[in-house]
């Protein structure tokens, strides 16, 4: 699991977000059952999974001209259905980034065989603290992210940003878990957006775990994964992922076979998402899949400012946001700073309940409690600060050359 440096780019469709976008399709239980775009799904995916080939993209356009045919085989029975239509719009979108020409060559699909499970798999292997613990001589480190109301993202290096981001996206993706927000209108009185479902799937861990797929929605908070079990499985380290509804009204998921614990809390008519994560377990994910709102932030096109982008709200309202506010959030940070952007913006009192629990959660998962707080004004406080100070080092230097 090595380091890798996360860099933002704006949202765009790629093969590995398809892959993903797939795999989410294929679990859906909402296909109607004469609808046979499941077996599209699945058969692209076993088509283009783990490709070692030299003409890759080639490979890429012969599999997708297949997917595109039997979409098109599968169209009368799946009028309406949103999976199809989601699935022909990611497929027009690879044809044209790939170049690939709508005429040419098809491919069957690839099949795979299963994966051997080992029958009795260590169960030592699956506390992931006491193994890092026997092989280093200390604990390992913990990072945590946030994200709640209207949405606000803290992220693994600190940073506090509020972004305007709609629709699905990804907070985490990497060799254990994905986990994909997304976004909706609050209510049709405002422009505000939050987070009204989470998917969260824990990836297949032949030595611990079963695959597993946890989906929240906003009035369904389920105190079970979508198979309605409550561990993981009936593999010797099944019980090292477990899932808990807890006394407060929100959701706990411990896995411990990778150092995570996530919370999932319904306030107001929207989410909001808590996770503490072993670092080494946060990196391990390709260079290409760095869109992850947790590791590097929302996109800067994606960026809201929590004082210019409040709007032209009346010093009355502000002053009653704040009163408000300061009555869970008594000091003046970027989480008292949020409960009142969605005051504002959302005109909804409820959410204050969201900005206090995201700050009760950092305080139990935040790995540095000196750092807890954070008051920066604005997004990127700190990379501005170390560009500013890089250009006055240049200018300096050329000014005594």
């Amino acid at each position: 699991m090595g380091d890798i440096s996360a860099r933002r780019k704006s949202p765009a469709w790629s093969d590995n977000t398809l892959f993903k976008t797939v795999f989410l399709l294929i679990i859906c239980e909402q296909v109607h059952a004469q609808c046979k775009i499941v077996k599209c799904n699945s058969e692209y995916l076993s088509a283009t999974l783990n490709l070692r080939v030299s003409n890759k993209n080639a490979v890429y356009c012969n599999a997708l001209r297949s997917y595109s045919q039997c979409t098109r085989n599968t169209a009368r029975t799946c009028r309406g259905d949103l999976v199809y239509h989601s699935a022909v719009h990611i497929i027009e979108d690879l044809m044209i980034q790939h170049n690939c020409s709508k005429e040419g060559l098809s491919t069957p699909p690839r099949r795979h065989p299963p994966q051997s499970i080992p029958e009795n798999p260590p169960k030592q292997a699956c506390d992931y603290e006491k193994v890092f613990r026997e092989k280093h001589g200390k604990v390992p480190k913990y990072l945590h992210c946030g994200v709640f109301g209207d949405p606000h993202v803290r992220t693994f290096g600190g940073e506090f940003q509020t972004c305007q981001v709609k629709g699905s996206w990804p907070l985490l993706d990497n060799e254990y878990l994905f986990i994909q927000a997304t976004t909706s209108p609050l209510n049709h009185l405002s422009n505000a957006t939050v987070t009204s479902k989470l998917t969260i799937i824990f990836k297949n861990m032949k030595q611990c775990i079963e695959p597993k797929v946890y989906q929240a929605e906003v009035g369904n908070l389920p105190a079970a994964f979508d198979d309605g079990s409550i561990n993981g499985g009936r593999r010797s380290g099944g019980k090292s992922l477990t899932i808990h509804e807890r006394e407060s009204g929100y959701i706990e998921i411990q896995a411990s076979y990778i150092g995570t614990t996530i919370r999932v809390r319904q306030l107001a008519n929207q989410l909001s998402f808590s996770l503490r994560i072993a670092e080494e377990i946060s990196q391990a994910f390709p260079e290409a899949q760095d869109l992850q709102l947790c590791v590097g932030g929302c996109p800067a096109s994606q960026w809201l400012s929590r004082t210019k982008d409040i709007g032209q709200p009346t010093l009355k309202s502000l002053d009653a946001a704040k009163l408000l506010c300061r009555e869970k959030l008594p000091v003046e940070d970027v989480y008292f700073q949020s409960c009142v952007f969605d005051l504002v913006v959302s005109g909804d009192a409820n959410l204050t309940s969201a900005a206090y629990h995201a700050l009760e959660d950092a305080k139990d998962f935040h790995p540095e409690p000196g750092t807890l707080h954070i008051f920066s004004g604005g997004v990127k406080a700190s990379s501005l600060v170390v560009h500013f100070l890089l250009l006055v080092c240049a200018m300096t230097t050329v000014w005594s050359l």
